[in-house]
């Protein structure tokens, strides 16, 4: 998959997964994982589908309207990619924070829900359910931030209610946060994110 390595300085620190949005590319969260932790390890993902030549992560049949079979495949090779990735590089694969906005949230949001053990943690601005059918693992400890927005017209604020109510019956530790805007990634909520980051994966002292 085509993506960015960018080594940390501090060894102990989670490796920041970065999944963009729809049309978006593996640059185009490097500076939001800079604000969340900027001594940890990036690896920025671009999404291997094209949809009228953006790229996704994943297909879709409509707007909101999510290919299953297609999303099954792409979270298995997203789940394969990481693996490969940890032993390229060299970091820990059982110390992974997936850092996703709107489709890149959509799919981390999958491989929480369908791969037992797959992340340490999750930071999802405007997921959906991404599958309404999920055979979710037990999740027992599991923090996830989500962030939504009341006027979210691409994401219904109630689809990401209903995610971490979803997340929350198998056992995450789920944090929302929401603001008064539409689909936007905010600088609030990014900070938002910052904090309980901090409060979940920052050792102290």
């Amino acid at each position: 998959m085509k993506h960015v390595f960018k080594k940390g300085t501090n060894a102990t620190a989670p490796t920041l997964l970065m999944l963009h949005g729809t049309g978006g590319n593996e640059h185009d969260l490097l500076s939001i994982a800079s604000m969340i932790d900027e001594e940890a390890n990036v690896l920025s993902v671009r999404g291997n589908v094209l949809e009228n030549g953006v790229p996704r992560f994943f297909k879709r049949l409509a707007m909101g309207v999510l290919d299953q079979e297609d999303l099954a495949l792409r979270t298995k090779e997203l789940h394969d990619y990481i693996k490969e990735a940890s032993e390229e590089y060299g970091f820990d694969r059982e110390n992974v924070v997936a850092v996703g906005y709107s489709n890149g949230a959509n799919i981390a949001a999958n491989l929480v829900m369908t791969e037992k053990n797959s992340l340490a943690g999750a930071i999802l601005y405007h997921p959906m359910i991404p599958n309404q059918d999920a055979k979710i693992p037990e999740l027992t400890g599991l923090p996830v931030f989500i962030g939504a927005g009341v006027n979210d017209q691409m994401v219904p604020y109630t689809e990401s209610e209903g995610l971490k109510a979803m997340l929350l019956e198998h056992g995450a530790e789920v944090d929302m946060h929401v603001e008064p805007y539409g689909h936007q990634l905010t600088g609030s909520e990014v900070e938002a994110s910052k904090i309980w980051y901090n409060r979940n994966f920052k050792q102290t002292n």
